[in-house]
């Protein structure tokens, strides 16, 4: 993905996992989906090693990122994060500055 930098900004959600169950996965896959559907959400992406979770989205506006958060379902995977899924997270949100990359045509 090529994005036009002037006006993204890139949400870095950094975690501690406590507990991971079916209700944490299905949670996770529906969030993903409204960011896209409903807060054009430009990109998202998740990695977990161990019991470190990073994840990094992508979005138009920080009105976009705000709107989302204040979402009720996201809401609740707040709570529920805070009393069930998370020893800890951080959340920073950044304005992207620059991109370049490098993709192999081979």
């Amino acid at each position: 993905m090529t994005i036009n930098t002037e006006q993204v900004y890139a949400v870095i959600f950094t975690a501690t996992m406590k507990q991971v169950d079916d209700q944490y996965l299905q949670m996770a896959n529906r969030l993903r989906d409204l960011a896209f559907a409903e807060f054009s959400c430009l990109e998202f992406n998740a990695v977990t090693e161990g019991d470190k979770e990073v994840a990094i989205s992508y979005w138009p506006s920080k009105q976009h990122i705000l709107d989302w958060k204040q979402h009720p379902l996201h809401k609740k995977a707040q709570k529920l994060g805070q009393e069930r899924w998370y020893s800890d997270y951080r959340v920073q949100v950044v304005h992207v500055e620059r991109e370049y990359k490098f993709a192999n045509q081979d």
